[in-house]
């Protein structure tokens, strides 16, 4: 039987300038891909008592999502992120005290004994979760870390602690920085490599100008971003990027295949507005070429 991956981290409502609320949260986006990827996902965190979290259990079960990892917080509300863009980039301004922030460490009793990948972000361990967190790094294979720095919802050397030891690591180029900011930036991926006992590689992401994929063993790629012929904006792109290397990386492609492909997959979602869709003819058509060798 495939193990599904576990999938840490927040799941919450980005609300639009325009009223619009899209369902999303980096680590309920990548769990979201995966399964509309045929990538079977267990996406781990908090919601609501509340008619938001209402909603994102329709929204799961109208996919055939795996809910045995949603916590259903007594008191805390379900996430909300108010979402400001310019230029189609996003800029976020993050509630404190939401059920995303607060799963009981008991909660891994409900969820697989195995897995392939644990994937978790940052901000859902600004405040707690973190022996839950140990308990699920113990059953999974690989970690991949997500870099989310949102100020004020963090500390650097939290956030290096988490990265600590993890098998992928991914972050945008303002983040690597600030993790290393006494160090040239030609130089900061190698030094965080060493820094943080990275064991497999380092992703370094450039928004438009595309993505460095950084390994243990001294390979560079490197690849511009695709064009977005239709831009709505570009929430997800980041979490669209790191469903397509967990997904590469389980199905053993090589890392100039998944840098490829990755970068295809985040563009298509800039096409979207917000991270997510039911529609699974949009998944059909962003992964159409996928069979096809990748230019090297």
């Amino acid at each position: 039987m495939t193990r599904p991956h576990l999938i840490l981290g927040e799941a919450l409502f980005d609300i639009f300038p325009d009223g619009t609320r899209v369902l999303g949260g980096a680590p309920f986006n990548v769990a979201w891909n995966l399964h509309q990827l045929h990538e079977p996902a267990c996406f781990v965190g908090g919601i609501g008592d509340d008619a938001n979290g209402a909603l994102i259990r329709q929204r799961m079960e109208a996919i055939g999502m795996q809910r045995r990892g949603l916590y259903v917080h007594p008191e805390a509300p379900t996430g909300q992120v108010r979402v400001t863009l310019e230029h189609g980039e996003p800029s976020y301004t993050i509630l404190p005290d939401q059920a995303y922030d607060d799963v009981p460490d008991s909660w891994a009793d409900n969820l697989p004994d195995t897995a392939a990948f644990l994937y978790h972000g940052t901000l859902a361990l600004r405040s707690g979760n973190r022996v839950l967190l140990e308990r699920l790094r113990a059953r999974a294979d690989h970690r991949f870390v997500d870099v989310n720095l949102r100020a004020p919802w963090y500390a650097i050397d939290d956030v290096l602690a988490l990265v600590r030891k993890a098998d992928v690591v991914k972050l945008n180029h303002e983040e690597a920085a600030e993790l290393a900011p006494d160090v040239p930036a030609d130089q900061r991926a190698a030094t965080l490599l060493e820094r943080c006992a990275i064991r497999s590689a380092l992703i370094v992401t450039h928004g438009k100008d595309g993505a460095t994929i950084h390994t243990t063993t001294g390979e560079r790629y490197q690849a511009p971003a695709p064009a977005v012929p239709h831009l709505r904006d570009a929430v997800g792109a980041g979490d669209a990027f790191a469903s397509v290397v967990i997904l590469g990386m389980q199905r053993g492609w090589d890392w100039p295949a998944i840098l490829h492909r990755a970068l295809e997959f985040a563009a298509a979602v800039c096409g979207l507005q917000g991270a997510t869709t039911e529609d699974l003819a949009f998944y059909r058509r962003a992964t159409a070429t996928w069979e096809k060798p990748v230019r090297k």
